[in-house]
Order: C-alpha cells, then sequence, then structure tokens
C-alpha cells in the first residue's frame, strides 16, 4: 500500500496525476516533487535556512504548489500574496515578513517590480517575463534532494479588513518533512475524507487564503488529484466536477450565490453525484441560499466555522437542518467558550466573545506582541467574534466585535440584518454597518447591490424596509439604504465594510 506523503507517493506512484492545472496541463506526483526539491535546493543555495521567509505572488497552479512544497520540505515559512493588493501593500508585507526571496508571476509583473524595489528583498526571481527578476527555472542546479529537510510552515497574512494586516505565525515542528501531522489525517477525517481512495479536490479559490491553501497541500499529502481554477466561474466549475469527477471542494456563500443564480437548464445539465462533500465557511451563510444549496446538493454540504489562527466547529447537514444559523459543535480536541466581558462563562443564548482553543496549538501576529497577547486568554484565543452557545453546545455567530452597531445603548447584529435582506430577489449583495448619529451614537446604514435589471432608487428602498418590517424588529430596520454597482469583496467572498463604513466616520472615533 502507497505510503501518505507527496514524497512518498512520488517514489512509490510516480506517474499519479497531483495536479490539473488551469489550462489542463496535468502534472504527476514525480513531477511535482522533482520541482520541489529543485526549488528547495536553490534557496538554501542561496543560502535561506530553517526559519526564513519566502513569498510568492503567483497565480494558482502547479507552480505556486511547487514553491509551497519547498518551502515545506526546508524548513521556510511560505507567504503567498493577494494579487489584488497594491505595489505598495505588498511592499509593506515583504517587508514585515522579512522575505529574503520573492517570487512573482509576469501577470502581476508591474507590481511585483515595483514592491521588490520598495522593499529591498534580496533575492526575486519570476515564472514568464518579469524585468530584473530571473526565471524560477534558473533556480536550483543538480538533482539531489534539498538537505538538511524539516518542515516548514504556512504564514498567511490576516486579510486586513480592520486595518494593516499581519502574519500569523505557528512555530516550526522540526518534523520530518515525509511524515504527514497527524493533524492533517485527523482534520479531513471530520469530512470523511481519507487517503487515496479516489479523491478528487476541486480548488475553485485563491490559494493566498489559509484554508484554501491548506485543502489543496493536504489533499495532496494524502494521495487526492487536485483540479485547479484560476479564475472562479460558476459554469466552469459544474463543468470540471463532471469532467474529473471531482469528490470535494471549499467554497465561500458568494460562490453558491452565484451557482444558485445560473438557469435552471444549466445546473441540471451536469453530473454531480461524485460529489462526496462540499465544504463551506470563511463567511455567514444566509439561511436561504445555505436551504436551497441543501436542496439542489443534498446532504454533502458541510459548514465549518475557523480562521487563519485556528479553529474551530462542524456541522452536518442535518444537524443544520434542525438548528438553522449554527455553525456546530467544537472538533474533537477541541474547545469553544463564549465569555462575557468580565471573562465569565455566558449563560446558554447569551452572546460573548467566542474563544477557541485547537489542541495545543499556538501562534503569534508577527511584529505586533500587543496584539497577540490581546488575543489569548490563557491557551484559548479569539479573532473577535461574537456569539452565543445554546444549551447543547452548538455555536451560533452573531457578528465581528468591530461590526457591531450599538445604536442608543442597544447592541445590533449586522448580518442578522445583512441575513434578511439577502433573500430579497432584488438584492444581489449587501452590507450593514452602522454611521455616526448625534442622539443615538449610530444609526444603521444598509449599502445594497441590485441584482441586474434592477433599477436603484427611492421605490426600492422602500420596498426593502417594508420587506424587513414583517421580519426583524424596528430597532433593526435600517434608517437608510445606499446603492453600489458592486460591493468590495475579495475573490474568497470576505467583505472589505472597512471601505464602505469609513468615510462616514472621517475626523470621528468609534466606540468600539
Amino acid at each position: 500500500m502507497t505510503s501518505v506523503g507527496l514524497w512518498n507517493i512520488a517514489r512509490e506512484e510516480p506517474g499519479l496525476t497531483a495536479v490539473v492545472d488551469p489550462d489542463g496541463r496535468t502534472v504527476t506526483y514525480g513531477e511535482l516533487a522533482a520541482e520541489a526539491d529543485r526549488i528547495g535546493r536553490g534557496l538554501q543555495a542561496l543560502g535561506l535556512a530553517a526559519g526564513d521567509t519566502v513569498a510568492m505572488l503567483l497565480p494558482n497552479g502547479a507552480d505556486l504548489l511547487a514553491v509551497e512544497f519547498a518551502t515545506l520540505e526546508t524548513g521556510l515559512y511560505s507567504v503567498p500574496l493577494n494579487w489584488h493588493l497594491t505595489a505598495a501593500e505588498i511592499a509593506y508585507i515583504l517587508r514585515d515578513s522579512g522575505a529574503k526571496v520573492f517570487i512573482a508571476h509576469e501577470r502581476f509583473a508591474a507590481a511585483a517590480a515595483d514592491a521588490a524595489a520598495q522593499a529591498g528583498v534580496p533575492a526575486v526571481f519570476s515564472v514568464g517575463e518579469v524585468p530584473g527578476f530571473p526565471p524560477l527555472a534558473s533556480l536550483g542546479a543538480g538533482d539531489n534532494r534539498p538537505e538538511p529537510r524539516t518542515a516548514g510552515a504556512l504564514m498567511v497574512y490576516t486579510s486586513g479588513t480592520s486595518g494593516r494586516p499581519k502574519g500569523v505565525r505557528r512555530p516550526l515542528t522540526g518534523l520530518d518533512p515525509d511524515d504527514v501531522p497527524p493533524v492533517s489525517l485527523w482534520f479531513f477525517g471530520l469530512f470523511g475524507l481519507k487517503p487515496f481512495d479516489g479523491n478528487v479536490h476541486l480548488c475553485c479559490s485563491p490559494l493566498y487564503h489559509t484554508a484554501v491553501m491548506n485543502f489543496a497541500v493536504i489533499s495532496l499529502q494524502l494521495g487526492h488529484s487536485v483540479v485547479v481554477m484560476d479564475r472562479w466561474d460558476p459554469h466552469e466549475m459544474l463543468r470540471l466536477i463532471e469532467r474529473h469527477r471531482v469528490t470535494h471542494s471549499h467554497m465561500v456563500p458568494t460562490q453558491f450565490r452565484r451557482l444558485l443564480a445560473l438557469p435552471d437548464d444549466v445546473r441540471g445539465a451536469y453530473d454531480l453525484s461524485s460529489m462526496r462533500v462540499m465544504i463551506h465557511g470563511a463567511a455567514p451563510c444566509p439561511h436561504e441560499v445555505k436551504r436551497r444549496m441543501l436542496d439542489w446538493w443534498g446532504p454533502v454540504v458541510l459548514e465549518y466555522y475557523a480562521a487563519s489562527e485556528g479553529g474551530g466547529t462542524l456541522i452536518t447537514a442535518a444537524d443544520w437542518l434542525d438548528r438553522p444559523g449554527s455553525v456546530g459543535q467544537a472538533w474533537p480536541g477541541s474547545r469553544v467558550r463564549v465569555l462575557d466581558p468580565e471573562g465569565n462563562d455566558a449563560a446558554a443564548g447569551q452572546p460573548g466573545t467566542v474563544y477557541l482553543q485547537m489542541g495545543d496549538a499556538t501562534f503569534e501576529y508577527l511584529g505586533d506582541p500587543e496584539k497577540t497577547r490581546e488575543s489569548w486568554r490563557g491557551r484559548m484565543f479569539t479573532v473577535g467574534d461574537i456569539g452565543y452557545l445554546d444549551d447543547e453546545g452548538y455555536l451560533y455567530l452573531c457578528d465581528r466585535k468591530s461590526d457591531i452597531i450599538i445604536s442608543g445603548g442597544v447592541n445590533v447584529y449586522p448580518a442578522e440584518i445583512e441575513n434578511e435582506l439577502a433573500v430579497h430577489p432584488a438584492v444581489a449583495d449587501v452590507a450593514v454597518f452602522g454611521i455616526p448619529h448625534e442622539e443615538w451614537g449610530e444609526e444603521i446604514k444598509a449599502v445594497v447591490q441590485p441584482e441586474a435589471g434592477v433599477q436603484a432608487g427611492p421605490e426600492l428602498t422602500g420596498e426593502l424596509l417594508a420587506f424587513l418590517a414583517g421580519r426583524l424588529a424596528k430597532f433593526k430596520l435600517p434608517r437608510s439604504v445606499d446603492y453600489v454597482d458592486e460591493l468590495p469583496r475579495d475573490p474568497n467572498g470576505k467583505l472589505y465594510k472597512r471601505l464602505l463604513r469609513d468615510p462616514y466616520w472621517a475626523g470621528r472615533e468609534r466606540a468600539i
């Protein structure tokens, strides 16, 4: 029986398909491992040692995964960069992470060259043509394995939705890269995914996100083939599931909505019976959207709650139907607590700050000891989410602490209002937040992206507020509605709410 682990599989079954690139090119396990070895040798020849950092500005594909595995076998921290960032934002992360090598793709040549110049990175390489960047193919002569070999780690920078991003840095384990961490087997086991077993993973979001990278890397470590999408398209996703008999994927609610918006004849044209589990997280999912996905895909839709820092909880389709809106119970070996402002456990049904513990796992925010201290309480950490537990320990999320609206001394949770507005047929996307009010402190503002062909204006506002009036208490109703062509979301569906909210607060300070 073949052993798990990229390099073990490459040795025992080198011809097994590892990656199907967006252009349809197939990369075998033998080829992927050899490419990772070559890059790893080259990084070591440059003088990089365990604990150093490599940054990557690369699109989804085998090139990025090869660099990731090169860092994983040479004890390096990898920092996959969001390619929507400006040159100045990229340069900040290059400096903050202490990157000693920066690898960029020609698609992002202008931003890469500018950022590298600003940050003064010691060594740069490119996939394709980037002025001043030697080709990545020139790195790593010879055919031996890198030495020494020790496990590296992913260091993803938090999204920056509430300020400058910080790297989530975990201690290096010192493990042999050929040994798949037991936590990887355990984590996939939560979703019923086993090594090999004919599994095919579809990677349909940018690999610079923690969960997306982890699902792709663990899939490869467990002998699964990984089909990679570069730019997500709902119709193309259905085609790829049928074509490659995809068994599992990781999605966000924004993608669910766009799948559901496809015409009925398109949605019904593809065989999706190979799907064993469709995992979703990263953002709240409106109840009606999830119900429609369950009606279409069936019980394979599972939800989890976690963050770049760790996690988490899990809920099956059946449990969710019994407890709509819950994100589930704690993973085996994990803990979830909801604490009040005094640090005591909140009563069942009472909102508080959500704290998590994932075994003995730990992390720090690179270069920000104060933020690190504020996030930890004993062995448990928080990312600032507000939620509550029911009598059986099922977690329900209300909102981020930074997003809560305090109006007249009453806490209002925008996610609740957003979930209700999201099901209105005229609403394509929505954000709700607080804006200044002299008497109440804050009032509720909704910003709506109308569906194509829907006319924005006072008539639509009246229709939306009347719709909400039958679903929410009066104190939760928006006092005004603005309209935009498109809300500022990243490709993984995360909303940059501060970009909408901050102009209203210019020159003023929020209480939160």
